[in-house]
């Protein structure tokens, strides 16, 4: 059945009971309809298209009607000109080639004496338009600019903004007849054309100057629509044109930028608007929020900042959600600007984390951790720590991360920094990041008058709780390092203090190896701290033997690293005395500044600028992320050192690794395996990477110092007809740092090709190369290879080299440790 107009199309699509009686009727009328166009049916042709139009909204195929439109277009009725740039606006799409076609009736339309078939023409142009179509138009649209009708203006305006966007070069075209636009007392025309202007600045800087001579008509014409009485026409709850004030402010914000006298310009119309807009209603709102943003961004005054601020403020006590997340979110932007504006609002700040939005309190808390500084740090990190405790599981690690740094920074005293840290791992010692831990221990170490503090507080926390991890580890840590302090002042609770014995703490730290929340590095912790107590106090001949009892019971663990521990230390108890001075007390370790700006959130505490900072506050050294951090364990870092699939473009990995790989690392230099009481958590600091081993990753330019030369060049490797030297060059104002240039020769007459050079230096050390000169050595040429090693001030330079090549056709690989250069290379001298 055929179906003669749309609306009985529309009454037997309608009628179908299945979606196949639909699918069938669509196939069925569309095949007729291409019947009716192969007949060339001038006067079905209005009707067809109308039902194609139809059938294309529902989806099913309907491109083969283009051609019937384009002719549609081409008829002298309005009705069919309407119908058929419609049709051209579903069926076509820029990417098309029939569009080429639309062309010729696009430039006719547009100068037809109808001003409603030069709107069709203008619609179809700004909805579909190419870029090679918008070059062949846009003189028809910059004379159509000028018209002296506003419905063809405001149309043509839109038509001029798809040329700027799709051929930006062409925004000079504009300049004049937007400027003009700009006096236009309709607002329609006055809308689009303030869009017009706002793209063509952002697109083209060179043409901002030359609209900031409009800044005090734009300042007029948001003035009167400001002061203006009630207009019905454009009346939205009370409020005059908000759409037109929001595109004037977003406009007025670009041109202030940056330029004192336009920003100074506009700074009472500003203050105007934010005084007298009703903030009762959304509509309110949002002209005040477009003002704020337009105060923080332009050269405003002092007192108008503020204000903005104190409406962000006001904003947060609204009880839309969306308008306190806006509010939430442009104060974390501006809290670098202007911070103690925002500390007004501190309380409003601070309610927020007890928001039901999961947004909100997200935000909340990224701004709370810009708002700390020396004199509201205990405020801030009482309320943080409050949250903490009833805060979802994915706050957890960022939020202890962010108040131990702010601890560590912000610390009226040692002893409110040590009270901060235990609250964070009773709290949430499941989610603190090995780097805080280090800290907390570098602090204990460091601070001798609070250690028996320290130490007599965890052993009553590791009492009451063993089920948090980083408070376990640091527990067993202190009361391991620390047990003769302990045995001596005894633990006090309460201004209390009650005796305890070595016998306590072994059985306490054997209750925490036999409970379930155990895992291979706590066993590995707690066999290491129960070696130390043994070690450091008179303990009975029982006691003794229990400990030995306890470290066989481990010899043959499965677990490979708490095994090695078990077997060198139940060696040390059969050398007697010499267990004592190899278990003595670790010497503090060196203080450095803790991992920075790596959790979730993107400001670091108390930031004062929004961007990241490095790893250990150098320059030298590319911040290593958290992902990076997590994602590392021993087998993958081992692998990326010396695995078979490393390329003359590998680049120097940032790897935080698990305690347990420190021993093996250290190994890999021939050094034997520390004993216990250098565990994961007394190492000196989180270094970026165990080792590093780039082949192309270039320092940045303006670190390429001048270095002081020193010509000493010192054999590496000589074997298999390829020898290679390195030369050290120091600079006494840059100790710690050595550049080192490697070259490499072929000892015989056979050329060495496809040489891969690979280096790895020692944990505490950093190690960066540029790439190889050339990876083909031919006799008599020498190729070099530039590397720069970041030392501890006084250290050795250690390198281990992995070298491997192809010589007369064999494949050569091969590994050596060196460890030539001179005592003192890296402090300059």
């Amino acid at each position: 059945m055929v179906y003669h107009n749309l609306k009985a199309l529309i009454k037997g699509i309608r009628a179908c009971k299945t979606v196949a009686d639909e699918r069938a009727l669509i196939q069925q009328e569309s095949a007729a309809i291409r019947a009716s166009f192969r007949e060339e049916d001038t006067f079905a042709r209005h009707n067809n298209i109308a039902k194609l139009l139809y059938i294309h909204m529902l989806g099913s195929p309907a491109h083969f009607g283009q051609i019937e439109c384009l002719k549609l277009v081409a008829s002298p009725r309005f009705s069919d000109k309407r119908l058929g740039y419609l049709g051209i606006m579903l069926l076509l799409d820029e990417n098309q080639e029939v569009l080429t076609l639309v062309t010729n009736s696009l430039k006719n339309d547009m100068n037809h004496t109808n001003m409603y078939a030069v709107g069709l023409a203008l619609c179809t142009f700004a909805n579909i338009a190419s870029e090679e179509m918008s070059r062949d138009l846009a003189n028809e649209i910059e004379k159509l600019l000028g018209s002296s009708n506003t419905y063809i203006r405001k149309k043509a305006a839109l038509c001029a903004l798809r040329v700027i966007k799709k051929v930006p070069e062409l925004a000079d075209h504009f300049t004049d007849k937007s400027k003009g636009l700009l006096t236009d007392r309709n607002h329609g025309v006055l809308l689009t054309s303030i869009t017009l202007v706002t793209e063509m600045c952002q697109s083209d800087p060179a043409i901002l100057g030359e609209f900031r001579s409009a800044v005090p008509l734009l300042v007029r014409n948001l003035k009167s629509l400001v002061t203006t009485g009630y207009s019905p026409e454009h009346d939205v709850s009370g409020i005059t044109d908000p759409f037109l004030q929001v595109k004037v402010l977003r406009l007025l914000r670009l041109l202030g930028r940056g330029d004192v006298e336009a920003s100074e310009t506009m700074n009472d119309i500003l203050a105007q608007v934010a005084t007298n807009t009703d903030s009762t209603k959304n509509v309110g709102n949002s002209i005040l929020y477009e003002t704020v943003l337009t105060v923080l961004e332009i050269e405003a005054d002092s007192g108008l900042r503020v204000m903005a601020i104190n409406i962000l403020g006001k904003f947060l006590s609204n009880r839309d959600n969306n308008i306190r997340y806006v509010a939430l979110n442009t104060l974390n932007k501006v809290v670098t600007i202007d911070t103690s504006a925002v500390q007004r609002h501190r309380n409003i700040i601070l309610d927020c984390l007890r928001d039901g939005d999961i947004s909100i309190r997200r935000r909340a808390l990224e701004l709370s951790y810009a708002l700390i500084n020396e004199t509201n740090v205990r405020i801030l990190i009482r309320e943080l720590l409050a949250f903490l405790e009833v805060a979802d599981d994915e706050f957890k690690l960022g939020m202890t991360t962010q108040i131990s740094l702010a601890a560590e920074r912000f610390a009226p005293n040692k002893r409110w920094h040590i009270d901060t840290v235990l609250r964070v791992l009773k709290l949430a010692g499941n989610f603190v990041r090995e780097e805080i831990l280090s800290a907390f221990i570098r602090l204990v170490a460091h601070t001798p008058e609070l250690q028996a503090y320290t130490a007599s507080k965890l052993y009553i926390a590791l009492q009451s709780d063993i089920s948090q991890e980083s408070l376990t580890l640091a527990a067993t840590w202190v009361i391991g390092e620390y047990s003769d302090i302990l045995l001596e002042g005894g633990i006090v609770e309460d201004d209390t203090t009650k005796p305890v014995t070595d016998k306590d703490m072994v059985d306490l730290l054997m209750s925490v190896m036999d409970s379930p929340y155990s895992n291979y590095l706590t066993r590995q912790f707690v066999v290491a701290a129960i070696t130390k107590i043994s070690a450091r106090t008179t303990t009975s001949i029982a006691q003794q033997n229990h400990v030995a009892e306890i470290l066989s019971r481990y010899v043959a663990s499965p677990e490979l690293e708490l095994q090695q521990r078990a077997v060198e230390f139940s060696a040390l108890y059969a050398l007697g005395d010499l267990r004592i001075g190899v278990l003595e007390r670790m010497p503090p370790p060196e203080i450095k500044q803790t991992v920075m700006g790596v959790v979730s959130e993107n400001k670091p505490v108390g930031s004062t600028q929004n961007q990241d900072v490095d790893l250990l506050g150098s320059d030298d050294t590319p911040a290593a992320t958290s992902g990076q951090a997590d994602a590392s364990n021993n087998e993958s870092l081992l692998a990326e050192i010396f695995g078979g699939s490393s390329t003359s473009g590998s680049s120097a990995a940032p790897a935080q690794q698990q305690a347990s790989a420190v021993d093996d690392i250290m190994s890999l230099f021939g050094s034997p395996a520390p004993s216990t009481a250098t565990s994961p958590l007394s190492t000196t600091a989180p270094a970026p990477s165990a080792f590093s081993l780039p082949q192309s990753q270039a320092p940045p330019q303006q670190q390429q110092e001048p270095a002081a030369p020193r010509l000493t060049t010192y054999p590496a490797y000589e074997k298999h007809e390829l020898r290679i030297s390195l030369t050290p060059q120091t600079n006494a104002q840059r100790p710690g740092v050595v550049n080192i240039l490697a070259r490499f020769q072929v000892a015989g007459s056979t050329a060495v090709t496809g040489l891969s050079f690979q280096a790895a230096v020692p944990k505490s050390q950093q190690l960066q190369m540029l790439p190889m000169s050339s990876p083909d050595i031919n006799p008599g040429a020498t190729e070099t290879q530039q590397m720069r090693v970041v030392a501890p001030v006084g250290s050795a330079v250690r390198l281990r080299l992995r070298i491997s090549f192809s010589v007369q056709g064999q494949a050569v690989q091969d590994q050596v440790d060196f460890s030539g250069f001179p005592p003192g290379l890296t402090s300059g001298t």
